[in-house]
């Protein structure tokens, strides 16, 4: 078997209500998608993190080293195509590329032995995972307390067990809308917060301080993901655990912040730290230092699928009786790729996804509807 085909699908939607994170503004879902294509028919799918068309880019370039190889032989492709990229830099695009291909490439071999990526991985813990939702953006003209109460109890009436929401605009205005979601919240549902690294290290602790009393499980991206120092300041100057590493590609980009202990939580994006073939070192490298991991998922129904997957084969740790069971994070925002570009939507119910059990991925990609979107 050899690869014969890559393309790249990028999918676009305008939005009709633009909504604002504390550092982007997004009025449309832009995603880029890999079709690996293989001489007996195999077709292989994955997806790239980040801004689209710069991807796309990026995974044709890389296109030639693929050509004519051994689709089955990803550990090899990984090295030779990241290795390629070495004098720019391992952290980007180099790498949100490469994972859109890993992933492509790990679906092949799962649909060439007919069996899912997990069990490739090593076998499922689990067939089921818990989901928790991702919401309270901003948006134009929209008091955003009121928007987060309304929103929050959709999440509690679709049976979602956690939730987070969208902080790190102000310290003041960002508890209120914390103490008014809770508020709505039964007292067992988990809620975690997200600054998207809008504070600096002074208003991040003043804000963890103050917003203690919620019962609040982590504090994501508290300051800039190049600020390891700030971000050990606000771990130990604040008493909410601090969660990061979205933008923390592959094994060397969390090397630091593990060994240091910056996080308490490690959050890879198996479409940005590398794909499988990378998300695995860094999980081992999580483990080894007793920091807990919890993906970051933000795409189409292709990462949702592969970190399913990804979480099916994770070992408990630490292992006992009654482990801790990872969990999957659900972007509620619009986007009508979540499920309009496969065949047949994933089993989700009451803030649970069943992992899907056919190769691969486990999934089927309506083509269609792929062109369709694809700009």
């Amino acid at each position: 078997m050899k690869i014969v085909e890559v393309h790249t699908h990028v999918l676009s939607h305008d939005l009709e209500r633009p909504f604002e994170s504390a550092t982007i503004r997004i009025s449309k879902r832009q995603h880029c998608l890999v079709e690996i294509v293989c001489d007996d028919g195999t077709v292989g799918w994955g997806e790239c993190l980040g801004p689209a068309l710069p991807n796309a880019a990026v995974v044709k370039m890389y296109t030639g080293a693929l050509i004519g190889r051994d689709p089955l032989a990803n550990e090899i492709l990984w090295q030779e195509l990241y290795n390629m990229s070495r004098d720019q830099g391992q952290r980007g695009l180099t790498m949100t590329a490469l994972s859109g291909i890993d992933i492509a490439l790990w679906d092949i071999k799962g649909k060439h032995f007919d069996v899912p990526v997990s069990v490739l991985l090593g076998g499922r813990f689990r067939e089921n995972i818990q989901a928790y939702a991702t919401g309270g953006f901003k948006q134009d003209n929209i008091d955003r307390i009121e928007s987060g109460v309304a929103e929050m109890v959709g999440f509690v009436e679709d049976g979602f067990h956690a939730a987070k929401i969208k902080i790190g605009f102000d310290p003041d205005k960002d508890l209120k809308l914390v103490a008014a979601v809770r508020d709505v919240m039964p007292p067992e549902m988990h809620l975690m917060v997200d600054a998207n690294h809008g504070y600096d290290a002074l208003d991040a602790i003043r804000f963890g301080r103050a917003a203690a009393d919620y019962e609040i499980d982590w504090f994501e991206e508290p300051v800039l993901p190049e600020q390891l120092q700030a971000y050990r300041y606000v771990r130990a100057e604040q008493p909410i655990p601090v969660a990061g590493g979205e933008t923390w590609h592959g094994r060397y980009g969390f090397k630091e912040p593990l060994e240091t202990r910056a996080i308490d939580i490690a959050q890879p994006d198996i479409c940005g730290t590398g794909g499988f073939t990378e998300a695995r070192r860094v999980a081992d490298m999580a483990a080894l230092h007793g920091v807990r991991l919890v993906p970051h998922v933000w795409g189409t129904a292709i990462q949702i699928a592969a970190s399913l997957q990804f979480l099916a084969a994770l070992p408990p740790d630490p292992p006992g009786q009654n482990p801790i069971e990872p969990i999957l994070e659900l972007d509620k925002t619009a986007n009508p790729f979540r499920e309009g570009i496969l065949s047949s939507a994933l089993e989700f119910d009451q803030g649970v996804f069943t992992v899907p059990r056919g190769p691969g991925l486990g999934i089927e990609i309506s083509r269609s509807a792929v062109e369709a979107a694809s700009i």
